[in-house]
């Protein structure tokens, strides 16, 4: 397992604030450890992307912030819906010998030589109904990724499941066995269904849409970076915590 590492800044700026700190090519992140009071940082944007490309909610993370250093994993990553800008990070500080939570992707895989399932090769449709899976592991036995086998997958409704994953040894799958990872489809029927579900977009109802709808998510970072019972959120209950003033 590749070592993914992070440098983290230390900011005072919470609240609105971060408006600039984004404006600046900064992301704001908060590292939560343990029940102790929350690290409130910052990183740059370019950095930030990719170690969330490269770890994603399931590798360890090498954080180095205010002259120490943290084994984490990205517990909650914020996007500009209309932009698709990173725009905040929840990191949570793990230890090698705990067993955490992670979600890790599923991938199907195939026989030597083939590059689809007997059933795409037969002109039938595979939809890929669930892409990640919770498990619990030790940190450094998170997997990047499971794996299905795709030969199972010949004719209408057959179908593989979270219990054909392989599952390598340390990692324990949380999500119910029965759930469906792919399922075959006629594509005429698969077609029938998608039409009877989407029908046609009522005109009225379109024009009722706004043309561009800005979410309110990326100010809604203030109760990630303060810790339940923390030193920061006592404070604020004794002097009326007001989070715009922050």
């Amino acid at each position: 397992m590749d070592k993914i590492t992070l440098e983290l800044e230390k900011r005072e700026v919470t609240g609105k604030g971060v408006r600039q700190l984004r404006r600046d090519g900064l992301v704001p992140a908060v590292i939560h450890d343990h029940g102790k009071d929350s690290i409130v940082v910052s990183g740059h944007y370019v950095d930030m992307m990719k170690v969330f490309r490269a770890a994603g909610k399931h590798h360890p993370v090498s954080l180095k912030a205010d002259g120490k250093n943290y084994t984490a994993l990205i517990k909650k990553a914020e996007f500009d819906p209309r932009k698709n800008l990173l725009t905040h990070v929840v990191f949570g500080a793990v230890k090698a010998n705990e067993t955490v939570t992670a979600e890790i992707p599923v991938h199907i895989v195939f026989d030597e030589g083939n590059d689809s399932t007997p059933a795409e090769r037969n002109s039938l449709v595979v939809l890929h109904q669930l892409d990640t899976v919770e498990v619990e592991a030790k940190p450094n036995d998170l997997p990047d990724a499971l794996e299905f086998s795709g030969e199972k997958l010949v004719e209408v409704g057959d179908q593989a499941t979270v219990a054909d994953l392989k599952v390598p040894a340390g990692v324990v799958v949380k999500t119910d066995p029965a759930h469906t990872l792919a399922t075959v489809f006629e594509p005429s029927a698969l077609a029938a269904a998608n039409d009877a579900v989407g029908g046609d977009a009522d005109e009225e109802n379109e024009k009722e849409v706004p043309a561009d709808h800005e979410s309110g998510a990326t100010e809604g970072t203030q109760e990630d970076e303060i810790r339940p019972g923390g030193k920061k959120e006592n404070e604020d209950k004794s002097q009326g915590h007001n989070p715009e003033k922050q």
